[in-house]
């Protein structure tokens, strides 16, 4: 038995999904452990795409059981949705495969108005580049002690009474403070019992069942959201998720103590990416960044908005080694470097008349910094086929390794295209024990 963790390592947006489809066939059991509906994994299966914003991505796998955990805030009609265009294609016939931990928050009508009107208030330099999905607000309730939660549902005068007493603050903020319209509470009250009706025979104590699960001596695989520099703590703040991304919160937002798992691996693109608002030293303009974003397809899987391209900063992945205790990473989206003839690895950040070889806790510093760059030559090969390390070009190869070597971290995958198959495997991190 092995527990593994999967966490982005940079800005999210690494590839996670694919690394745990592939994952998931040494797994039983696949969880998602924290964010909501404002992360989007896409996975590649044969002629088909899917987008995942809340189920876990093992969900494509026959036979495996996936969990949303207690730390993940839900909303229900992004849910329902998922789980019927899923049905449409052929998959979740097997519903006993998928649970909901009865003490996940659920994401109400009044967090997203708020989330979209706050940020409509921002000026630019000072817009997070917020999804409007309503997860901060989902989370600050949760921490504020007046979150609903899914088995709040089960009762429905308790449900109403919980409404009503959200909503009589809720409208007083949304119409005084922000210039919005008030929210209706009979239908959100309507809407809410038919999610009720659709999501609650998946509602359960999902620790008690991942706790039988390891005493079978099942493999469990936690799925994380967005990356490491957007986690609430240790990213780029204020310019973050509302939700800790980072490995040490597989344990608390699923209910599976810290002496389980036993190996964390991160997930890190070839290059670098963001999505909204923040520093970005080894940002790209030009011609450069633009092929890349291109032949990447760095568009948000959630909101569709282009992604902020750049060379790949060690400095981040370095970071991200760190706070999580990495013990190995996936290297996604090799390919697209293809056609570059000179690559640039950043392997710190000049500030002050300084280099710093750590990310900086000041977002003012940060936004200042210059970064150090290493120049490699390219391969500039079509790498697609590449099923072995040494199947890749000498130069891609080279890479790789200066890769390891700057994050002082091992590459455990190696993916060359969004096809399942088009990938290097290294090590299998279910082999730990």
């Amino acid at each position: 038995m092995a527990n593994v963790v999967v966490v982005g390592s940079q800005w999210g947006d690494e590839g996670k999904g694919k690394v745990v489809d592939l994952f998931s066939q040494f797994a039983q059991v696949i969880i998602r452990f924290q964010g909501g509906n404002n992360a989007g994994h896409t996975l590649v299966v044969g002629d088909e795409k899917f987008i995942f914003h809340l189920i876990p991505s093992g969900i494509l796998h026959p036979g495996k059981k996936c969990v949303i955990g207690s730390g993940v805030v839900i909303d229900p009609g992004v849910l329902c949705e998922e789980i019927d265009a899923l049905k449409k294609k052929g998959y979740f016939r097997d519903e006993s495969q998928f649970l909901i931990s009865e003490a996940a928050h659920l994401i109400m009508p009044y967090h997203k108005v708020i989330d979209v009107a706050r940020e409509r208030l921002k000026s630019g330099g000072k817009k997070i580049g917020t999804t409007g999905k309503g997860i901060g607000p989902a989370y600050e309730d949760k921490v504020a002690r007046c979150g609903i939660r899914i088995i709040d549902l089960l009762d429905e005068g308790s449900f109403r009474e919980k409404l009503e007493e959200n909503l009589t603050q809720k409208n007083f903020y949304l119409t005084q403070m922000l210039g919005e319209s008030p929210l209706d509470g009979v239908q959100i009250l309507s809407d809410y019992k038919g999610f009720w009706d659709k999501l609650g025979k998946y509602v359960v104590d999902t620790s008690v069942v991942l706790h039988e699960e390891m005493k079978r001596g099942r493999n469990l695989l936690f799925e994380g959201a967005q990356g490491c520099l957007l986690d609430v703590d240790h990213g780029t703040y204020p310019y973050v998720t509302s939700s800790s991304t980072v490995a040490g919160n597989a344990c608390s937002g699923s209910g599976v103590g810290p002496t389980h798992i036993d190996a964390v691996i991160g997930t890190s693109k070839a290059y670098t990416t963001r999505v909204g608002g923040g520093p970005f030293p080894t940002e790209m303009s030009g011609t450069v960044g633009e092929e890349i974003r291109e032949k990447g397809g760095e568009y948000g899987a959630t909101t569709g908005r282009p992604r902020r391209c750049g060379w790949f900063d060690a400095v981040i992945v370095k970071h991200a080694v760190r706070v999580n205790g990495l013990s190995g990473i996936a290297f996604t989206k090799l390919d697209v470097l293809d056609t570059l003839d000179k690559i640039k690895i950043c392997t710190g950040y000049r500030w002050n008349g300084e280099i710093l070889d750590q990310v900086p806790s000041s977002i003012g510093v940060w936004e200042s910094v210059e970064p150090v760059y290493e120049e490699l030559d390219g391969w500039q090969e079509d790498i697609k086929g590449a099923r072995e390390f040494s199947d890749l070009p000498i130069n891609a190869q080279r890479y790789i390794r200066r890769l390891e070597e700057v994050v002082e971290t091992k590459a455990i995958l190696v993916s060359v295209g969004s096809e399942r198959n088009e990938t290097i495997f290294l090590k299998n991190p279910f082999d730990t024990v």
